[in-house]
């Protein structure tokens, strides 16, 4: 028996694989048990804390053995912080336990033969790999361990991340391994000078307060690019921080601030105001230039992305007089990435500032066989475009996590393109659209990537070949 008596401890537990929240899975009896900071090879007794119908969610209470796969977490706000949930596991386990979630989303799900798929690419860096962060002001800070409300005085101000689950509270970080410097050393300096001169932190819950987000975005050329995003403020007060930061931090190459009084964090439909410097900085790709705005989207880890971005070039086998579809194009990275290789690339993407940032990205590095379209794609992507744009030789799809819509995989199989590259950072989407595409392509290649070490996410790379 593996349960004790008042029906929440559970003995002897074996973890025998991971979920995607990070947490490991274990069963006893018909029950299955997800376990917060369990590792695949843990046994332990553990405490349920919330049970459903045939599931529960639990903590190890104590470790009778520990998993070979287990590491020790560098990063001391590990398990309170709702990022790098794995770092509790070696990282050549986490590409192992990656590999087999695009394996068996493939195989269950699409019930596609995966004997082809490749191993899967590890990135070069697995700390401090992003190119972007953004962090929120709060005067809200989640207390720590050890930590009592009650004493006098507890500082509430924090500048970092949510708390899961807690859209009021914020970890206030001190060292995060996900960007490069100058990243720690601007955050911590910045809300240190901002509480010594009683500048107010936002208040998640009441819309009150100065101080809201802070946005970094570190690029491969060296450009640095930050914006401080205000709330309810004077001024003067803008004047303060920004030459503050300024000062503190000659390296800026593009320093900007937005004041957003929405109820949300996004700025897509806010004003940026330049304080030094362009309203841009550059990333560089295999000698392609791509500009950057505060608005723009572009892969958080760059030197992966290049990988990515290769296979996918590879995979496709271009001779240089295809037609490209560049679906989910964001900001032209792909088009302008492969337009070099090709006859002409037709980039699509949903929002109109991403196709703006495409079209610029061509002309700076002088691309003239590249052309951009906004538009909903299941709207956008009919037989008069078809007709109007020529039949593509190739097309690469990119989506995001939901998937292609229903509309768009319908689409594909009446254009019936000799090749699909199908670009997913979701397995289980991917998977499902390729229920629908098997029925006319046969899978030739499978590549999955790590563009994001210490979390669940797995990118993966299809070539699809129409069947003759």
């Amino acid at each position: 028996m593996n349960k004790a008596a008042n029906n929440r401890l559970f003995e002897n537990i074996s973890v025998i694989d991971i979920a995607e929240e990070g947490k490991g899975v274990g069963k006893a009896d018909e029950l299955v048990l997800f376990i917060e900071k369990a590792v695949p090879g843990d046994v332990a007794d553990v405490e349920v804390y919330r049970k459903k119908k045939n599931f529960g969610e639990a903590k190890i209470i104590n470790l009778i053995h520990a998993s070979e796969y287990r590491t020790q977490p560098f990063c001391e706000h590990f398990g309170t912080c709702g990022g790098c949930k794995w770092q509790h596991m070696t990282y050549a386990a986490q590409l192992q336990f990656k590999q087999k979630t695009v394996a068996d989303a493939l195989g269950r799900l699409a019930k596609i033969d995966v004997a082809n798929m490749l191993p899967i690419v590890a990135s070069p860096a697995d700390r401090y790999y992003r190119n972007k962060l953004e962090f929120t002001f709060s005067n809200k800070r989640w207390l720590n361990d050890g930590e009592n409300r009650s004493d006098e005085p507890v500082n509430m101000d924090a500048l970092g991340f949510h708390i899961p689950g807690r859209f009021d509270k914020i970890l206030d970080i001190q060292h995060c391994y996900l960007q490069q410097d100058p990243s720690n050393d601007l955050r911590n300096k910045l809300r240190d000078f901002c509480k010594q001169q009683g500048i107010s932190f936002y208040n998640l819950k009441h819309h009150e307060g100065a101080l809201r987000n802070l946005i970094i975005r570190t690029a491969v050329t060296g450009e640095l690019m930050v914006i401080v995003v205000f709330a309810y403020v004077e001024q003067e007060q803008i004047n303060q921080v920004m030459s503050f930061v300024d000062a503190t931090f000659p390296e800026i190459t593009s320093l900007l601030y937005i004041v957003n009084q929405k109820k949300n964090d996004t700025i897509f439909d806010q004003e940026v105001i330049a304080w030094k410097g362009p309203e841009y900085i550059h990333e560089e790709m295999n000698s392609i230039r791509f500009r950057i705005g505060p608005k723009s989207f572009y892969q958080t880890n760059a030197i992966q992305a290049q990988r990515l971005y290769e296979i996918a070039r590879e995979f496709a086998g271009f001779k240089g007089d295809e037609l490209v579809y560049d679906l989910y194009t964001g900001a032209g990275t792909i088009a302008n990435f492969i337009a070099g290789h090709v006859k002409e690339v037709v980039g699509v993407e949903y929002v109109p500032s991403a196709i703006e940032d495409a079209k610029i990205n061509s002309a700076i590095n002088q691309i003239t066989n590249t052309k951009f379209y906004a538009g909903d794609m299941k709207d956008v992507l009919n037989a008069e475009f078809v007709a109007e744009h020529g039949k593509p030789d190739v097309i690469i799809t990119d989506p995001p996590r939901a998937g292609m819509h229903p509309d768009v995989v319908a689409r594909l199989m009446e254009i019936e393109a000799e090749k699909i590259v199908y670009v997913s950072c979701n397995p289980a989407t991917q998977a499902r659209d390729m229920l629908v595409l098997k029925e006319k392509y046969d899978s030739v290649k499978i590549q999955p990537v790590d563009m994001f070490p210490h979390t669940q996410h797995v990118e993966n790379v299809m070539l699809l070949q129409l069947r003759k």
